[in-house]
Formats: structure tokens, C-alpha cells, sequence
């Protein structure tokens, strides 16, 4: 693995007050896919996700269920731990910031920031919003309350639930200072916030002046103690950041850490959802820098999933009052967990805002996977078994180099495919990868293999015309990988190619030629029966 190079991607960790959603599950495969993609293309990946499990609102939670906080996060991590199981999350390492190496991670960080004077003793004052865990301004609350005619009411800016004065004794980061350096990161690397609107929103908000920032609490105490202050807790959102850097070593003992560390960090993506840029394009690079770290490469930073209403057409935010939240159950129940995965990793743009229904669900499952990407395995394995003793056709002479219109449409394919995965642009290169499959599709209708079948002096072109559907198929099976990696490896089976489905070689793998003959098929059951709505 040492010649390979690293590629550290994490997801949020979530918090552990409420069952994981659809949401959450979005970001988790967001994640999945590019860590499947960039395995394909030969990186050395450290997948991270996990759970944010301190903070107030989370001492809450447990004291309504009469429960300790522990306990209480305790009795939710296999809610988590079981979904992403089941939605085929490939991450190497789960992390939880009750751990005793967030605990060691986040208390060297402290003595690090304080050894080089980014932190002071202060008292706070001023509005907290317990659910969503954030401190604002006077003036972020009174323009909230201006902009949403609830003045004098002092309701959250982001959630609209009421604010908690707070009076408490705090330690500060100087956040202030980095107001420069902030601004200069988003204009040398304007990668580091995607997508372009997100960055504008984040650039606008620096340049109207940062405020230092408090970072402990003294009013409960589920958290992580200061190492030099133990009647301070640590502020959740400060805590929660250094999860990305504990799991790779920070702030713990021995040569192996340390050698993580310098392997890993800088991690080269954050997946957030787009409510948390602040959290990870201002505060944390701030902490980073104040470290003396190298900065996180890029944050991507998604849409919310919509519901749209079938009347209207319109978008509309998901909730329990209006009836229209969905649960990752009744999708999988629908779908299937592959076609969960590859309805929303090829139908919601990565970026904006998302409008899901089942009515489309339904329809992007029966086009792409039913009656075209299945449809295909399924027509063209029969005919090679029945055509070809349950074979692949023996590879004819010169058939590599042989013109056809698969070949075609496959040349430069994976290029094409791996620069819109690279930009998480999953619905582009998912086009990409049906256009092959569309192409496939119209070559069985004009080429007529049963009526080459019938001539005994087509031999040879038919067994090129199968040979030509079957390469498209193992290529095809090899770029819908990261996003259904059961059915592609299935369809890999299938053909005899199962010791393709662990390359590291996407490029080389999905080069037309590959195809190996004279080898086995097996027709199987429909990866994808047709779905009929009662």
C-alpha cells in the first residue's frame, strides 16, 4: 500500500439525538461512492464516518429517556452502525467522540492552541441555541428576527426555535484573527470550499468581520474536560471538528500515529451537508492554521433532499407535520439498496437542493436499471448461452481492434467518467455510463443476433456481435462499481470475470479488448425486476 497514494474522505459525524434519516444517509453514500471510485483508480483510502455524541443537547435527550448520556448514545450507535451496513457503506473506520483518543486528540489540541496564544479566559454572554449547538450575535439575531417578523422573540437564524441567554464563564478562540488568512485561502484555493455558491456564501461572511469564538462550557459537563481547566467542558462543535484529525493519529501516542498523521493529513475531502460550511470553512481551517496544520483540501458541501409535491411541482422541506418525511426504509423497500443508492447518487444534482418522489424513483429505476442496464445483462447473456454452449464466444482473430459502434461510444469512456466522479458531478458520469449501456441496447435491435444465429455462415460475426455486448457489459459492471457493488460484481460473475471486481485499475480494467472468451456465463435472475406500482 505504500506506493499508493492517499485518500482521506470523511462524512459529518452525526449526531446521536435522533435515528439516522434520509439525510444522513445521503451524505454517508456521497462519501461511499468516491471512496469506491477512488480504490478503482488505485488511492490508498481511509473512509471515515462516525458519531458527534457530547454537548447539551445530548444531556438533554438522555434525561428525557432517563438515561445517562452514555447509555443513551450507547443505545443509538447500532441504529447507525446497522444502516450503513445494510446500504453497502464501505468506510474503514467509525469513530465516536466519546472515545478515549478523541478525548486524548482534542485535549493536546487545547494545550497546543493555548502554548501559542490563539486562546483567553473570558466570560460569555449572549444568544445559544441548544438544537442546533451554535452561538449568535446580537446582530445575527435581530436581523433573523427582522428578515422573519418575529422581532423581540429571539428565535434561532437557522432553526427557528427559541435562543437560550447564556451567562457563563468561557475560554475563546481567537478566531478574529484569521479574518486575512481565511479570505486569502478561499482566493489561492478556491477548491477548498465546492460547490462556486456555497464559497460566495462563505466568502460573504468572513468579510463582514469574524468574532472570537467561545469554546467551553461550565453549565453541564457532558464533554471532554480542559486539560488545564476541568470545570470547563469543551464547546461540541470544537470538539466534533478534531474527530477528522483523531482518526488519523493526532494527539496520539507512538511511531504508527505519528506516521498516520504524516501519511493522511491533510485529509483531501470533507462531505458536509450545506447547514455546516460555517462550522467547516470558517472555524475549522481557523483551528487548523492556529495549529500550525495544513488545511483540510476541499470541502463539498451538498443540497437538502426536498420532497416534491405531486400538485404543485415544487420542492418542499421534509417534516413530520406535513407528512411527507421519508425514511431510508421505505425507499430500500422499494428499491432495493441498490437502486436506494443509484436513484439518489444519479437523480439529485451533488450541490443543490434535491426534489425526490417515488413516482420518480419509480420511473429512474424501471428506465436505467430495469429496462435498460438489466434488460441488457439479461438478453445478451441468454443468447451467448444459447448460441455458445453457455459460454462466451472464443474471442475471434482481430476482434479487439475490430470498428463497431460499442467500441466507439466505450473509447475514452472511463476519462470522461472518472473527471465528472472526481467533481461529484455522479449524475454527469452516470449518463456517461447508460450512454454506453443505450448504445449496447440499439446494437442487439440492428444487428439481430437470432438471425445471425440462423446462418451458419455468420458464425464469426455473431460471435463478434456477442463478444462486442458482453465487453460493453464488463465495462459497464466495472464504472456502475461505486455505485452498486453487488450487481456489478454479480454481473461480473457472470461472465467469468469475478477476479476483475477488486481491481485497483479502473482505466486499464475498462480498456476495450479485455474481454476473456470461451469462458462460462451464467444467465441468472433479472438484477433489477421491473417495478409495478399497485
Amino acid at each position: 500500500m505504500a506506493d499508493k497514494p492517499s485518500f482521506y474522505i470523511t462524512t459529518p459525524i452525526y449526531y446521536v439525538n435522533a435515528a439516522p434519516h434520509l439525510g444522513t444517509a445521503y451524505s454517508t453514500i456521497l462519501a461511499d461512492v468516491q471512496a469506491r471510485f477512488r480504490r478503482a483508480m488505485g488511492y490508498d483510502v481511509k473512509f471515515l464516518t462516525g458519531l458527534d455524541e457530547h454537548g447539551e443537547k445530548v444531556a438533554q435527550s438522555a434525561a428525557a429517556h432517563d438515561m445517562t448520556p452514555q447509555a443513551w448514545c450507547d443505545s443509538l450507535v447500532p441504529a447507525f452502525k446497522d444502516l450503513w451496513g445494510e446500504l453497502e457503506i464501505s468506510n474503514d473506520d467509525f469513530i465516536r467522540t466519546t472515545q478515549e483518543r478523541q478525548t486524548r486528540a482534542v485535549q493536546h489540541l487545547w494545550e497546543v492552541l493555548k502554548d501559542r496564544g490563539y486562546i483567553y479566559k473570558g466570560s460569555y454572554d449572549g444568544w445559544y441555541c441548544v438544537p442546533e449547538e451554535t452561538y449568535f450575535t446580537e446582530t445575527q439575531v435581530r436581523h433573523a428576527d427582522e428578515e422573519h417578523h418575529t422581532e423581540g422573540q429571539h428565535l434561532c437564524p437557522d432553526c427557528g426555535r427559541p435562543l437560550e441567554r447564556v451567562q457563563e464563564e468561557s475560554w475563546f478562540f481567537k478566531l478574529s484573527e484569521f479574518t486575512e488568512p481565511l479570505l486569502a485561502l478561499y482566493r489561492e484555493h478556491p477548491e477548498f470550499v465546492e460547490p462556486e455558491i456555497r464559497r460566495n456564501e462563505v466568502v460573504s461572511f468572513v468579510e463582514g468581520g469574524l468574532k472570537d469564538l467561545s469554546i467551553s462550557r461550565t453549565s453541564f459537563d457532558w464533554g471532554i474536560p480542559l486539560p488545564f481547566d476541568e470545570k470547563h467542558v469543551t464547546y461540541v462543535w470544537f470538539d466534533a471538528l478534531i474527530n477528522y484529525l483523531t482518526a488519523v493519529g493526532y494527539g496520539q501516542p507512538g511511531e504508527e500515529a505519528a506516521a498516520e498523521l504524516a501519511k493522511r493529513w491533510p485529509a483531501q475531502v470533507h462531505i458536509v451537508g450545506k447547514d455546516i460550511i460555517r462550522f467547516h470553512c470558517v472555524i475549522w481551517p481557523a483551528m487548523l492554521m492556529a495549529a500550525g496544520l495544513p488545511v483540510t483540501e476541499r470541502v463539498f458541501a451538498h443540497g437538502f433532499l426536498m420532497v416534491k409535491n405531486e400538485e404543485t411541482g415544487q420542492g418542499e422541506k421534509m417534516s413530520k407535520s406535513r407528512g411527507n418525511a421519508i425514511a431510508p426504509r421505505e425507499v430500500m423497500d422499494m428499491l432495493g439498496v441498490e437502486g436506494y443508492r443509484y436513484y439518489f447518487m444519479s437523480d439529485v444534482t451533488p450541490g443543490t437542493d434535491g426534489a425526490i418522489s417515488f413516482g420518480r424513483m419509480e420511473q429512474v429505476y424501471n428506465t436505467d436499471l430495469a429496462n435498460s442496464w438489466g434488460n441488457l445483462v439479461s438478453r445478451t447473456l441468454n443468447m451467448s448461452a444459447k448460441y455458445f454452449d453457455g459460454k462466451v464466444p472464443a474471442v475471434p482473430a482481430g476482434w479487439a481492434e475490430r470498428e463497431n459502434p460499442l467500441r466507439a461510444v466505450a473509447t475514452g469512456l472511463v476519462d470522461r467518467y472518472a473527471a465528472k466522479m472526481g467533481e461529484f458531478a455522479y449524475h454527469e458520469a452516470a449518463a456517461e455510463v447508460m450512454e454506453l449501456v443505450h448504445a449496447a441496447n440499439h446494437y442487439i435491435e440492428d444487428t439481430e443476433p437470432w438471425a445471425l444465429a440462423k446462418n451458419p455462415a455468420k458464425a464469426d460475426e455473431l460471435a463478434a456481435v456477442i463478444c462486442d455486448l458482453i465487453e460493453s457489459i464488463r465495462i459497464v459492471a466495472h464504472l456502475l462499481m461505486p455505485f452498486m457493488p453487488e450487481t456489478s460484481a454479480e454481473a461480473l460473475r457472470r461472465i467469468s470475470c469475478e477476479a476483475e471486481v477488486a481491481s485497483d485499475d479502473l482505466a486499464g480494467v475498462c480498456a476495450w479488448g479485455g474481454l476473456v472468451g470461451d469462458v462460462p456465463v451464467s444467465k441468472g435472475d433479472p438484477l433489477f425486476p421491473r417495478l409495478e406500482t399497485k
